[in-house]
């Protein structure tokens, strides 16, 4: 992923008001982000833990959505689970279901969708072995590297077109 900064960030998001995206706290360690790792930056916020924010390009341009952590979801300890997305086993509370309301009319009536996806958004770098689940090792894949990669661009675009969808 290219480098961002902070007001094309801010601009990207699709499914809140434009003082929602003003208001958002970055992630931290935001200065240090290491760009050629992620797919997507994605981030739970500091100071409101059951928000997130996913900002990813999609057909050349960015596109951001603000997620809530849904408040029934609440898995086993014991139980590990599979994000949706890059297809990490994590452990208990490792995999949340996050909710994002739909853009544009559809998201103002209520609408959302929601997926179950790696609590802290790091699924780029949990692909990339640059970060270890409470399980500490992914699947054997006959998938290379590269096709993990792109099997998680692939299962959040279609998350941001369920998002997007009707705008």
């Amino acid at each position: 992923m290219r480098a961002l900064g902070e007001k094309d960030i801010r601009a990207s998001f699709v499914n809140c008001s434009k003082g929602e995206a003003r208001r958002l706290t970055l992630p931290t360690g935001f200065a240090g982000t290491p760009w050629s790792d992620l797919d997507f930056l994605g981030w739970r916020d500091p100071k409101a833990p059951d928000r997130g924010y996913v900002v990813a390009e999609r057909d050349d341009a960015l596109v951001g959505i603000a997620l809530r952590a849904s408040a029934g979801a609440r898995r086993s300890v014991l139980k590990s689970s599979i994000c949706s997305v890059c297809v990490t086993p994590q452990a208990g509370s490792g995999i949340a279901l996050l909710v994002a309301p739909r853009a544009g009319e559809a998201g103002r009536q209520g609408n959302t969708v929601g997926l179950y996806i790696c609590a802290d958004l790091a699924c780029s770098l949990y692909v990339r072995g640059k970060k270890q689940s409470a399980l500490a090792r992914r699947m054997e894949e006959s998938l290379t590297p590269q096709e993990q990669n792109e099997r998680t661009v692939r299962n959040l675009r279609g998350f941001l077109d369920q998002v997007l969808a009707g705008t």
